[in-house]
């Protein structure tokens, strides 16, 4: 393809953002993705939740001539996507085990024709009947691959049917294949690039930050008066409260529902239908609360939920990282609340080590340390999860419970530096356990047999306890200077920055062990643009009964965000209305009408009451 040629869909791929989806320019990171993809480049993309990672294949889509494959793992993310998509003029449709075999040729008769754009596809439904067949008669333009993260056994949500893939990479190899993910460390994002035999592939990896969100953990004291107590201060908010067992789902369920709460239990053991009719009522903003175990969220796209909070811990940093993310998708401040008992971290383990030894044990194992990890770290929040996906950032947060109430700090660079110390001694290949062990100079067999207690470093933290070095070697993780190779069972390896530790060369403060009340913490920030609060709740309103009319969730008509910025930038016009973010030609002529009546109708009331006074 010429320069001149890509120069012109780059051109378009603008067209198509404004026209189309009504966004005014590309959020960090898209604009490369696009043009990779539309000079026929596979890429791996990792961005977070929320951060636009659907548009780096939908705009190209538009762009490029032929259909568009979108390998979806739930049959309710399809839905979803394909409504937005049928709501900004696009067409759009799903395969799925939903639809009656009539319906399933109807849509594939669209694609051969070349009426369909985009067409949504389970993982599972590439393997069926002779689907590759079908593939081959019609004119493919590329192939994304989201939540690209189930191909991995690395991943924390594996799903061997993502296997597929490759095949279906080895079929098309002049296609460009997009492969997305929010969550993805190190190891799963090789291992995708492995998988799916990606040919020089452009490797975006966006930062994974959610500035909007606040991180809060909290000692489990009396946990329903706490999980009472956030919720009333919700003010009715959407919220999603996440536990490990679906007797836990049920019981607090069903004592917010005595509360008056609008809420309902979600799992694996209800009925497919109740699910469906859950999650439908969740998303159409007739229900503010679910109480749900894992299996609820995958699918959801629901830009307004307020809060997120963990009942019980996850069992890994990726699946709290994804959990959470399902809080603030619109950009407005959200909040993420861990109720956090070092005893549900016990009984995590002693399941997993229940388990037959194996790889995947390990790899279950090195995760769920690295979640102890998070939830008893004494250095910001953020940094701690940004640091686990590799994103080497020093700066704290300001807006995490550790960041609004530090705890106390000491000097620890001579304890770093015996830390430090002890994990070179030993080689690099051991793991935290054995590495506190020979600091405090414990009398073990396998110390003895590798002739470490001739160390130097052997015992020369003895005057501390197993715990308080356990604290150390975790904040020196979270300060980067210290990393885990989950490929040799954890063991604890230094960084280049540890070096300067090591010579004594730099300062370094390391904290005591600290607990957060909910009562006291911070109030979460606001939006905080000049805006009307009394016409933005018309606004949402009136989206509601619109979503209802046209039987999609509200959403797909408007998100808040969008609805925000109509009520500070107060258009009474087309051409002002389409300045909008999330304002499209389509969505403008569909649902435009009436929100401008409204806002004109508003700024009216409000001149006539000016004009009484």
């Amino acid at each position: 393809m010429s320069t001149a040629e890509i120069i012109q869909r780059e051109a378009l791929a603008e067209q198509v953002l404004h026209d189309t989806f009504g966004y005014q320019q590309f959020r960090p990171g898209q604009q490369a993705i696009i043009h990779a993809v539309l000079s026929g480049r596979d890429c791996l993309v990792v961005m977070p939740t929320g951060g636009g990672k659907s548009l780096c294949y939908q705009v190209p889509a538009l762009v490029m001539g032929g259909v568009t494959l979108v390998v979806s793992p739930l049959i309710s993310l399809m839905k979803d996507q394909v409504d937005q998509l049928l709501a900004n003029g696009v067409a759009a449709a799903c395969l799925n085990s939903t639809q009656s075999r009539e319906q399933q040729h109807e849509v594939m008769a669209a694609c051969r024709a070349g009426r369909i754009k985009m067409l949504y596809i389970a993982p599972e439904r590439l393997m069926m009947d002779n689907m590759l067949e079908q593939l081959q008669q019609w004119r493919l333009a590329m192939i994304a691959a989201d939540e690209a993260h189930c191909i991995s056994q690395w991943g924390h949500y594996f799903r061997p049917q993502y296997r597929a893939l490759g095949q279906i990479k080895r079929h098309f190899t002049t296609l460009p294949f997009l492969a997305l993910t929010a969550t993805a460390d190190e190891a799963t994002r090789q291992d995708i690039l492995r998988l799916l035999d990606l040919r020089d592939p452009l490797v975006q990896l966006s930062s994974f930050d959610r500035p909007n969100i606040r991180y809060t953990l909290v000692e489990k004291y009396k946990p329903f008066a706490q999980l009472w107590h956030v919720v009333q201060g919700q003010h009715g908010k959407s919220g999603i409260i996440y536990c490990n067992s679906r007797s836990r789902v049920e019981d607090l369920s069903a004592r917010l529902q005595s509360r008056g709460v609008s809420v309902a239990a979600y799992h694996a053991g209800l009925e497919n239908d109740r699910r469906a009719q859950v999650q439908e009522a969740f998303q159409r903003d007739d229900l503010q609360i679910v109480v749900a175990t894992v299996a609820f969220g995958m699918g959801i796209n629901k830009p307004n939920v307020r809060f997120v909070l963990h009942f019980d811990i996850p069992r890994t940093i990726e699946s709290y990282y994804q959990e959470t993310g399902r809080a603030g998708r619109d950009g407005l401040p959200a909040e993420a609340i861990l109720l956090y008992d070092p005893a549900d971290m016990a009984w995590l383990r002693r399941c997993l080590e229940e388990k037959p030894a194996s790889h995947q044990q390990d790899i279950e194992r090195h995760k769920l340390n690295a979640m102890g990890a998070f939830a008893e770290a004494q250095t910001c929040r953020r940094l701690v999860l940004l640091n686990y996906f590799g994103e080497g950032r020093q700066m704290a947060c300001g807006n995490c419970d550790i960041c609004l109430a530090p705890p106390k700090r000491y000097d620890g660079l001579e304890e770093a530096r015996r830390a430090l110390s002890c994990i070179y001694r030993v080689g690099q290949r051991f793991g935290m356990a054995y590495v506190v062990e020979v600091l405090r100079g414990a009398n073990s067999q396998h110390i003895r047999e590798n002739a470490h207690d001739r160390l130097p470093v052997y015992g020369i933290g003895r005057e501390r306890s197993n715990e308080h070095w356990i604290s150390v070697l975790r904040q020196l993780i979270h300060l980067g200077l210290v990393s885990q190779n989950i490929t040799q069972h954890s063991a604890l390896q230094l960084t280049e920055s540890a070096r300067r530790v090591l010579r004594g060369e730099v300062d370094l403060m390391l904290a005591e062990p600290r607990v957060t009340n909910l009562k006291t913490r911070a109030a979460p920030k606001t939006y905080g643009g000049n805006y009307d609060r009394p016409l933005f709740a018309k606004l949402r309103k009136l989206r509601k009964a619109l979503a209802d009319e046209a039987n999609v969730t509200p959403y797909v008509v408007f998100n808040d965000a969008t609805l925000l910025e109509m009520a500070e930038m107060l258009p009474t016009d087309s051409v002002q209305m389409l300045r909008v973010n999330g304002v499209g030609n389509r969505k403008l002529e569909r649902f435009g009408l009436p929100f401008l009546a409204l806002i004109r109708e508003h700024l009216s009331d409000d001149d006539s009451r000016q004009t009484l006074r």
